[in-house]
């Protein structure tokens, strides 16, 4: 990563600080735009405005019956020595609506050059609704906090607030292997949360991550992620549509990095209700743009299917991942194939080499795994070299907005354009699928045209920022 020079001399450095920097006192009115608000442990209803910037210290939580409103061009850091993090508790409610040219934005509290992925926690967001689990405790945050209702759809129209026009940048830290917090954590959380519009950057796990409940979202961005884009856990039966992954080469979490990662619960267990959430219009650009090579050998599958999963994904384009469609365990294949719990339909893959496009785990025979993707979706061999990168172009993707082996983080387009306008993805968007038409699904979709998140308009335009670790805020 490029590395900007700050020259501040020790005694400016201090007086800064002094100046800048006070504890929460719940004081909503105004001040100078260089103010740092601290906050900490449990908050009171409150509304932090844009003309202060705040400090998450330590586990900070909006909790039951409480709410806290952000207004828009809002900037809020997470503290990397005491690994900060917001945690939004059943019950609480976040309302954080940005605009296009006022984006709310959590981001680190290091310096433009030195942040880095997993300088602090995250935002966690918990409710009410659905889960799988008996009374699960949600990963990373010490004492527990527990969220959901298990076997209950009493709360699944519960709302844990607003989030629009949202940047998570550099959030997520692993405490112990299986034991994370996310760029965004949702558990249990209700379907009348409103997601639109977040973006993810840097973060130091998953980028966007669901144990159970029934939240849905629209225009979801995850970029430059250490483990897993969009991870589905305990029961899940939301709903996303318009979705961009974008993957940087140099990183990958030990555990194997994929674009979807998707399970029913920690085991193989026979446990209801299904992870059944459902994706369509997804756009990934992994780690590779040319051959079948990739710098981290920790980079794995664009949709990996384990432990009884029966996601859905319709009408999106995965290329540049070392494998393609991993289906773990009989029980996942048969979801798929027997029980029709989960449908993957009207899907390109472009694949580094057909050999790796496919795999099975133990059980699975992977022949079958790739019947059953050929029948209702398409899988090519993406570029060997420099001069195929009409493969992309044929599609509508532009190569220009893979990241490519050897790039900087702060090389990549500052304003990259990510409409179609030209080539197979603009059209033949399906539908019809019966999944569809379930009664927490009918209604959700637009009916467009195009394959993949973007038509012909780049909805990612205004608000987003693609190089946070060098970004003055």
């Amino acid at each position: 990563m490029k590395t900007k020079n700050v020259f501040l001399s020790f005694a400016a450095a201090a007086a800064v600080l002094l100046s800048s920097c006070k504890k929460d006192d719940d004081n909503n009115g105004g001040g100078n735009t260089s103010e740092l608000v601290e906050l900490t442990g449990d908050l009171d209803t409150r509304t932090l405005t844009k003309d202060k910037k705040y400090l998450l210290k330590g586990q900070v939580f909006v909790r039951d019956g409480k709410t806290l409103t952000i207004q828009p061009g809002t900037v809020i850091l997470g503290d990397r020595r005491t690994r900060g993090v917001l945690v939004v508790d059943k019950g609480g409610v976040l309302n954080a609506e940005g605009t296009v040219s006022e984006p709310i934005v959590f981001t680190s509290n290091q310096e433009p050059g030195i942040r880095d992925r997993g300088d602090w926690g995250g935002l966690v967001i918990l409710g009410r609704a659905n889960t799988n689990q008996n009374n699960p405790a949600i990963e990373g945050i010490t004492p527990e906090v527990n969220f959901g209702t298990t076997n209950s759809t009493a709360n699944d129209n519960e709302s844990s607030g607003i989030l629009k026009y949202v940047r998570v940048e550099f959030g997520g830290i692993e405490i112990t292997p299986n034991n994370e917090t996310n760029s965004i954590t949702m558990g249990g959380v209700g379907r009348g949360t409103i997601m639109e519009y977040n973006m993810v950057s840097f973060g130091g796990d998953d980028g966007f991550e669901w144990f159970g409940g029934t939240v849905d979202g629209k225009y979801f961005i995850s970029h430059a992620m250490w483990d897993d884009d969009f991870d589905c856990d305990f029961g899940w039966t939301g709903n996303v549509q318009y979705g961009l992954v974008v993957r940087y080469p140099g990183f990958a979490d030990q555990s194997e990095s994929n674009a979807f990662e998707c399970d029913n619960g920690p085991n193989d267990n026979d446990v209801q209700p299904y992870t059944t959430g459902t994706f369509s219009n997804i756009t990934v650009f992994g780690p590779i743009r040319v051959g079948d090579r990739v710098s981290n050998n920790n980079f794995a599958h664009a949709i990996d299917f384990r432990r009884r999963t029966a996601v859905s994904i319709f009408n999106s384009v995965f290329a540049g991942f070392p494998r393609g469609l991993r289906m773990n365990q009989p029980s996942v294949y048969d979801n798929y194939t027997v029980h029709n719990h989960g449908v993957l339909d009207n899907n390109i893959m472009v694949a580094p080499n057909m050999g790796n496009a496919f795999r099975a785990g133990s059980g699975v025979d992977v022949a079958n795994v790739e019947a059953y993707w050929n029948n209702a979706n398409t899988v090519t061999v993406g570029p060997q070299s420099a001069s195929e990168l009409s493969i992309y172009t044929n599609l509508g993707l532009n190569p220009d907005l893979f990241y490519g082996s050897g790039q900087l983080a702060s090389d990549y387009p500052s304003n990259p354009n990510f409409a179609v306008s030209s080539g197979t993805l603009t059209s033949g968007a399906d539908f019809s699928n019966a999944k569809f038409s379930e009664p927490n699904r009918s209604g959700f979709f637009d009916n467009v045209n195009f394959i993949g998140g973007f038509g012909g308009t780049d909805w990612t335009n205004g608000w987003t920022e693609f190089d946070p670790v060098n970004k003055e805020y």
